[in-house]
């Protein structure tokens, strides 16, 4: 099929861009903005829909910028360097919006997103692959690995340390390289064990502190986890301390995640004596701080997110709060709770969880998305028992197509 002139008239979700051909639907990927006329090659031939990519733009919008990374459009990370970040938000904030009104048939005037100060150098972890160049990120749209000397979204130290790794790990039999960390770095290599020995660990390990690590944790398989050094960092939380280590999940904006959880403390209102139980809970990043107040049950499967949150309480001396091992879907919900904090997965959470948290009937629902699809999917499952009282996107990935976002549930 011959190459289509299409005019783009909107944003999808995915980093995807909706335009027109004799009235059938074309999605267009690549570094497109509303309004902007293009050539496009199509990639798939669907029933209702056309896939494309993007030849040539014939006639550009006035708000397009020339992206500063010299990796854009070869990467895959980013997908919105050509656009100012105010246009970002918007395009972002519409997203949401449509997703809401589509799926669930929600329309609401939303509270104000929660944005970022300086959308570069925002990120304190990192997960680059291990080629026989050194370390980069996947090409877009390949399994192929782009060595990578710098990242525009990482902050300095991460860097600068990936700069030098490149001549250590350069050929070395491992799948990728996990990097957390601001002041204090710490690492995590994950090899197959018929790949890498204990010997290779042993040898490895301290060279890769030597750069500049604090710690490392190399792991083989399902083998055990080898350790060197330190191997969690501390971050400040709205004046907690709150370790972490290269095993566990973070949220890599670490200043807007701070914001966020100002706000939620904010929202939750007074919380003496209130009961809350928080799922998907990780090292207990959004409930951490409610616990001197309120008593927390938070439900995490990953074990080594919840070494890192025992820590977290011992370091701090909060005893109200107790993790339970498992997965929320399968955690037996038999307390009563008043507040329920979510924040699943990108596949959402699953009618069965759903339906045991409207039987259970908590005062206030907290759910924290990050795929606009399944929130609204979900908030509409919700919506026949609580009303929703705010809704807000977060813009914890700038420069990408990621999209996260926030509502408070009342029980009506």
């Amino acid at each position: 099929m011959s190459n289509l002139i299409i005019k783009i008239e909107r944003p999808a979700f995915g980093g995807v861009f909706i335009g027109r051909h004799e009235g059938k639907v074309v999605m267009v990927r690549g570094g497109v903005l509303p309004g902007e006329m293009v050539e496009v090659s199509v990639d798939e031939d669907k029933k209702d829909y056309f896939t494309a990519s993007v030849v040539k733009i014939l006639e550009p919008s006035p708000e397009r910028i020339e992206p500063p990374c010299e990796y854009f459009g070869i990467c895959g990370g980013c997908s919105l360097q050509h656009v100012p970040y105010h246009l970002q938000v918007r395009i972002k904030e519409e997203i949401l919006r449509d997703s809401l009104k589509r799926i669930a048939k929600i329309e609401m005037e939303h509270a104000a997103s929660i944005i970022n100060d300086d959308p570069w150098n925002y990120r304190l972890r990192a997960q680059y692959k291990v080629s026989e160049e050194g370390l980069g990120l996947h090409k877009k749209g390949t399994r192929e690995v782009v060595k990578i000397d710098r990242c525009m979204l990482m902050n300095d130290k991460i860097n600068e340390y990936i700069q030098g790794a490149h001549s250590i790990l350069k050929g070395v039999k491992a799948k990728e390289f996990h990097i957390t960390g601001r002041d204090q770095l710490v690492a995590r290599l994950i090899t197959k064990k018929a790949a890498f020995s204990i010997e290779d660990a042993e040898r490895l390990g301290p060279e890769l502190m030597d750069a500049g690590l604090s710690g490392i944790v190399i792991s083989r398989g399902r083998e055990e986890p080898d350790c060197f050094g330190k191997t969690y960092i501390s971050l400040d939380l709205s004046g907690y301390e709150y370790t972490l280590s290269p095993m566990s999940f973070v949220q890599s904006n670490w200043k807007l995640n701070q914001e966020v959880v100002n706000i939620i403390r904010e929202m939750l209102g007074p919380l003496k004596g209130r009961r809350i139980l928080d799922l998907y809970s990780g090292a207990g990043n959004f409930s951490l701080t409610l616990a001197p107040d309120a008593g927390v049950v938070a439900v995490e499967e990953n074990r080594y997110a919840i070494d890192d949150g025992k820590r977290n309480l011992e370091i701090n001396g909060i005893n109200n709060y107790r993790f339970e091992c498992a997965s929320s879907e399968k955690f037996k919900l038999k307390e009563e709770y008043d507040v329920i904090i979510l924040d699943p997965p990108r596949p959402g959470i699953r009618y069965r969880l759903i339906k045991k948290i409207l039987a259970l009937g908590p005062e206030t629902i907290l759910y924290i998305s990050c795929n606009p699809s399944t929130f609204a999917r979900d908030l509409k499952r919700l919506s026949g028992k609580y009303d929703i009282e705010s809704i807000r996107m977060i813009d914890f990935f700038p420069q990408t197509y990621h999209i996260e976002a926030m509502a408070l549930l009342r029980l009506r």
